[in-house]
């Protein structure tokens, strides 16, 4: 690809995977992360650095100009020679320099490294803090699982092959073992490990190691296919799914208005089915009555396919590192599965072939039972099980700041009657199919990025991105943040008489990676530190309280946060620095807009009224007699 072509491309794009433009007058960190980070990305297939490129910082819509590079063969010759000294690996580019409008400017290619080179680092930091991925159109440091993730043909060993400090050979459930043995026999009668004991059984399945004494001691993976309930209750206290009936489309947008929960705990196979059969009992169910038949056959909106597959990947895929439970969200317009741990799978390339296991001895059980579909098809059965069902296609976010993977299923029949009379008011735009799709489901999750287009359409990032200018010109949409960052919220036009509903149902994230309504994230903050302390406070809640303060976003009302902050201050006395680290949001913020109305209106009160700035001053609201 030309350097001329490659600036178009940039000024055609709110964000782009594979080019990265720099003004590059020396070759400095930020240019060699980008190139790190190319390198180690797996199934990019490499990128494109342009170079003597600046932003217009100050222009509302992606704009990119020449500056042009006074020593374009320094420029170069300093890069190719880095590239090939400071990795771990040398890295072999491919440089170009071209002329635009009279000025130099240099096209490299970076090509993606061999697997068995990967990951890719600066020497000089090591692992994990040298190493970076491409995300969307970011340079992200790699994390352990990351690491872990480009480590897999070297046979690293993953986090469910670990022992459980605690744990022993009493742990595991005789039936959980007979309960998987069914399985695989249903799948294959023949299997060849039906005819082991049970002990060779878990040996084989990586359930059971030696330990440094020389005895057989239960696997993260054992213990979390086969543990007895209390086994799982002591060694992984948050390790649970929780399945929550909110009612609206908001994250308990009125406080007064409790909503249900229900806690299960189980060893993998039976928690997989009692999810399963939860959601399933509870969903809207439709009905026919096939010709013939004397009763008709109710069968849940949602076809049952798409949710086991939904929350196989989210037991599967999950971080059994996070203590913290996978939520089910059952909105009154949608279904929200949300469990910890970011996908290891770029987001631009879910539901293409390959898999990227976080958990390879759980990914392996749960392939041999058939409970998971073949590797990496799991995300493109449930597209076609929604198409085939005329529903609007689920929705996919993979958050790597919050460490969280969200799938949105829902509930609403795509481009039915009432969604061709609701678009029928926009005909003088003479919609097409795709972007009448991405209305739809504007309406309904309240936002739209690139990435959740691409999802709808299947299309690629440019066809993307000129659907989503063209609906932003005519007035339905309104853009928001910048790059990768990108995102749309509908307008009034857009939403007409509908605006009673939310304009932001789904609750919006500029997150750059997708959007996000984050009931189950733990903080924006990428301190590891200050993501323990607030951890070790959310576990001191009871379920629902903590769900609630897991759902506080940036753009919550004040008065919702007070309601909340009421309900914290009911349970204990909690410091402003706890409720900030809680709400994460400034100390100062929670001093001067929940705190100062809150005992201005005598709903909470001080510990020590008469030492006001005492360092250890907290709140509390009187318990009613």
């Amino acid at each position: 690809m030309t350097a001329r072509e490659l600036l178009e491309r940039l000024n055609l794009l709110d964000e782009n995977e594979r080019i990265e433009a720099k003004a590059a007058s020396e070759v400095g960190k930020s240019l060699l992360e980008t190139v790190c980070a190319f390198a180690n990305e797996p199934g990019l297939g490499g990128g494109w650095l342009l170079l003597g490129i600046t932003r217009e910082e100050l222009a509302l819509f992606p704009s990119y100009e020449v500056q042009g590079l006074d020593h374009p063969d320094k420029v170069s010759a300093d890069l190719a020679s880095q590239a090939a000294s400071l990795f771990n690996r040398p890295l072999r580019l491919e440089i170009q320099t071209d002329a635009i409008d009279g000025k130099a400017v240099i096209a490299v290619f970076v090509p993606e490294a061999p697997a068995q080179d990967k990951p890719i680092y600066f020497k000089a930091q090591g692992l994990p803090r040298g190493a970076f991925r491409r995300i969307g159109s970011t340079d992200q440091h790699c994390t352990e699982d990351d690491l872990i993730a480009l480590y897999q043909e070297r046979q690293v060993e993953s986090f469910d092959a670990g022992l459980v400090p605690d744990a022993t050979l009493e742990d595991f459930s005789p039936e959980a073992i007979a309960d998987y043995r069914q399985s695989r026999r249903e799948a294959n009668p023949d299997a060849e490990e039906l005819r082991w004991s049970d002990d060779e059984l878990l040996q084989a399945l990586g359930c059971v190691r030696l330990n440094d004494r020389g005895h057989w001691q239960p696997t993260v993976a054992g213990l979390t296919l086969f543990g007895k309930p209390v086994a799982l209750r002591r060694s992984f206290p948050m390790t649970r799914v929780d399945y929550i009936r909110v009612p609206g489309r908001e994250w308990v947008p009125d406080p007064e208005r409790r909503f249900d929960s229900l806690e299960l705990r189980d060893p993998l196979f039976r928690l997989i089915r009692r999810v399963q059969a939860a959601i399933v009992d509870d969903l809207p169910k439709a009905f026919g009555l096939a010709e013939g038949d004397l009763q008709r056959k109710d069968s849940p909106v949602v076809p049952q396919r798409v949710i086991r597959e939904a929350v196989v990947n989210a037991l599967m895929h999950r971080s059994y590192r996070s203590q913290a439970p996978v939520q089910i969200i059952r909105y009154s317009n949608r279904l929200e599965i949300r469990n910890p741990g970011f996908s290891l799978k770029s987001p631009e390339h879910l539901g293409e072939p390959g898999s990227l296991p976080r958990n390879p001895k759980l990914a392996a059980a749960l392939y041999d039972t058939r409970f998971a579909e073949t590797k990496g098809s799991g995300v493109r059965v449930m597209r076609e099980m929604c198409a085939q069902a005329g529903l609007a296609p689920p929705l996919f976010e993979s958050d790597r700041g919050r460490e969280q993977f969200v799938v949105r299923l829902f509930f609403h029949h795509f481009l039915g009657p009432d969604d061709l009379d609701w678009l029928a008011r926009f005909k003088d735009l003479h919609l097409s199919e795709a972007e009448a799709r991405a209305l739809v489901v504007t309406r309904e999750a309240g936002a739209i990025d690139n990435a959740t287009w691409r999802d709808i359409n299947k299309v690629d990032t440019l066809a993307a991105s000129h659907g989503l200018k063209k609906l932003r010109d005519a007035g339905l949409l309104q853009q928001h943040g910048r790059g990768s960052a990108t995102w749309y919220q509908p307008t009034d036009t857009l939403l007409g008489g509908e605006r009673g509903l939310s304009s932001n149902p789904a609750g919006l994230s500029s997150n750059p990676e997708r959007l996000s309504s984050n009931p189950g994230a733990l903080s924006s903050n990428s301190d590891p530190a200050a993501e323990a302390a607030r951890r070790a406070l959310l576990n001191e809640l009871p379920g629902e309280l903590a769900a609630r303060v897991g759902a506080i976003g940036r753009r919550h009302p004040p008065a919702e946060i007070r309601e909340l902050v009421v309900a914290l201050c009911r349970q204990q006395d909690y410091r402003a620095e706890e409720l900030a680290r809680l709400l994460a949001r400034k100390v100062e913020t929670v001093r001067q807009d929940y705190l100062r109305p809150l005992l201005a209106a005598g709903r909470i009160r001080m510990t020590r009224p008469d030492k006001p700035n005492d360092p250890e001053q907290a709140y509390r609201v009187e318990k009613e007699p």
